[in-house]
């Protein structure tokens, strides 16, 4: 007699199925519809939803209460009940009000292009600093919203948690607990940058540069960041597929080692409680001594992502246009036609700050590290001054002041070979009265 088989289960997950309202407002936008439609559909996508339907239709005005008029919402209310999403994304930001409203019509979850970007956050979120940055913009955004998947504040799954979840019949929470939450997440992030202010400070007494790559989400940095460094760090043709910021140590051309950092991908309309709070890993980008800008020049809006980009920097301080360490890395060449690619060679002819490059093919490397070589080679010079020991001030000065390569106390007086902008080593110079031993010889300093 044969044994009769155990029945098999799959364990694989089912996506949630997303009924995605996309509302046309009648105002200037430099993306088409469609393009609008594609993001979306991509943020979607990162997190594992299956998009069973997008709807999309234009609105001459915005109601208070509802967001729209009663034949549009039910008309999508009838789409919803033959279609049974498990949720729907709307593709705008709600108010809290208008997010009730509609949740009530439809009989279904709803969440807006905030909730979706901080979900996939969540979701992405691996370091401490991530998932304290990610849980701080959850609660701002969630303060005055129902809120599905906090049980006394406490982590019930993935995600930023707007999706649902074990906790999700506690629609009311206490204000003051969320308020507390907020403070001490504010704490805990604090003391997260606080070591990591010490770690970069640690950093900047090595000689090493710091090189930050930012732009558009998808835009190919990590692939970039792993084509420089040899590295496999996640990279995928997924929205926000790197949250965290990595760090690795690559060389340049002319022997100048410098610190090459990937950190979060942009997107239009950003929400703004994620920009404050991942602020602190942006300056990732604010401090570095190089910034290089991913463009994907392969989309046909890649003028409005560049621009978007250029918006958040200029949020963050960085005067773009005029900031020599920026340098505009147009990526994904190998998938443009020959008229677009000749108008870009054009381009960065003329412009010394304008890279071309296929990060996936490693074509334009070399020439990337040169202009990188190139500006840190003007930023800083390598200098060795002979110090006399009992000079103490002196060398304390340089030790804040500039990067300490190395020292050799020799009794009498101290080598010190430095890393050091020309403002900083002509302000030493006149207030110590030391000239570099590389000038006393009859050399120019050595440029980094």
């Amino acid at each position: 007699m044969s044994k009769r088989k155990a029945p098999t289960y799959s364990t694989e997950k089912i996506p949630e199925r997303c009924l995605i309202i996309h509302p046309v407002v009648n105002k200037p936008t430099a993306r088409t519809v469609e393009q609008k439609i594609e993001e979306i559909e991509g943020l979607a996508r990162a997190i594992e939803l299956d998009v069973v339907h997008v709807d999309s239709f234009n609105l001459d005005r915005i109601q208070a209460g509802h967001f729209l008029g009663k034949g549009q919402r039910d008309r999508i209310g009838n789409l919803a009940k033959d279609l049974e999403p498990d949720i729907i994304i709307f593709n705008y930001s709600l108010s809290p009000v208008q997010q009730r409203n509609l949740e009530r019509a439809w009989k279904s979850k709803v969440i807006d292009r905030t909730g979706l970007i901080l979900e996939i956050f969540g979701a992405r979120a691996q370091t401490k600093e991530g998932v304290l940055q990610v849980d701080l913009a959850a609660l701002e955004y969630q303060r005055s919203r129902l809120v599905r998947s906090w049980t006394h504040l406490e982590r019930q799954r993935g995600g930023a948690g707007f999706m649902g979840g074990p906790g999700e019949t506690q629609i009311e929470i206490d204000r003051r607990l969320i308020s507390e939450r907020i403070t001490k997440l504010k704490s805990e992030l604090e003391k997260v940058r606080k070591t990591r202010t010490l770690g970069r400070k640690a950093r900047e007494r090595v000689p090493y540069p710091e090189v930050a790559l930012v732009g558009y989400t998808n835009a190919g940095k990590s692939t970039l960041f792993n084509t420089l460094t040899g590295e496999r760090i996640f990279a995928k043709d997924l929205l926000f597929a790197t949250l965290d910021p990595t760090l690795r140590k690559i060389d340049l051309p002319n022997g100048q080692a410098v610190i090459l950092s990937d950190t979060v991908g942009f997107i239009s309309d950003l929400p703004t409680d994620l920009i404050a709070a991942f602020r602190a890993t942006l300056e990732q980008a604010i401090n570095a001594d190089v910034i290089l800008h991913v463009i994907d020049v392969s989309r046909p809006d890649y003028e409005a992502q560049r621009n978007d980009v250029i918006q958040i920097l200029e949020d963050l301080g960085i005067e773009y246009e005029h900031d020599e360490r920026v340098l505009e890395v147009y990526n994904k060449i190998d998938a443009i036609d020959d008229d677009v690619l000749s108008d870009l060679e054009r381009k960065a002819k003329f412009d010394d700050q304008v890279v071309l490059m296929s990060a996936s093919k490693g074509l334009g490397s070399e020439e990337l590290l040169e202009a990188i070589a190139q500006i840190t080679a003007m930023q800083h010079i390598q200098v060795t001054y002979k110090l006399n020991a009992a000079d103490g001030k002196a060398l304390s000065w340089l030790y804040e002041h500039a990067d300490v390569v190395s020292r050799d106390d020799q009794g009498k007086f101290i080598l010190c070979n430095v890393r050091i902008d020309p403002a900083n080593m002509n302000k030493f110079q006149a207030r110590y009265q030391y000239e570099s031993e590389d000038h006393a010889s009859g050399k120019s300093g050595n440029h980094s």
